[in-house]
């Protein structure tokens, strides 16, 4: 039986089970980026600077981004909070 890692909002770099622990830190940088871009998209919306068309395109980009990575999150077993990881005193990531 495959040990679960631990809920510790630390990426679990395990000997034994290094996968899970890569796929929870690239899956991190790709939400946190996911995030930023979602974030920077609002505001090209909210400042008016985009047609209707380019609205339309970003928010069916962003719906798919959003579904793939919930996609990656079930086939590497992880949950939203796998993702927030502890950066110590800076606090969590996300």
């Amino acid at each position: 039986m495959e040990r679960q890692p631990e809920k510790s909002g630390k990426i679990q770099l395990d000997p034994d089970n290094v996968e899970q622990g890569l796929s929870q830190l690239v899956l991190t940088v790709i939400e946190l980026l996911r995030q930023l871009i979602e974030r920077h998209a609002l505001r090209r919306v909210e400042s008016g600077t985009l047609s209707e068309e380019e609205i339309e395109r970003l928010g069916t980009a962003l719906m798919k981004l959003e579904i793939k990575m919930e996609e990656l999150k079930v086939i590497f077993e992880l949950e939203d909070e796998d993702l927030n990881i502890n950066l110590g005193p800076l606090g969590n990531l996300l």
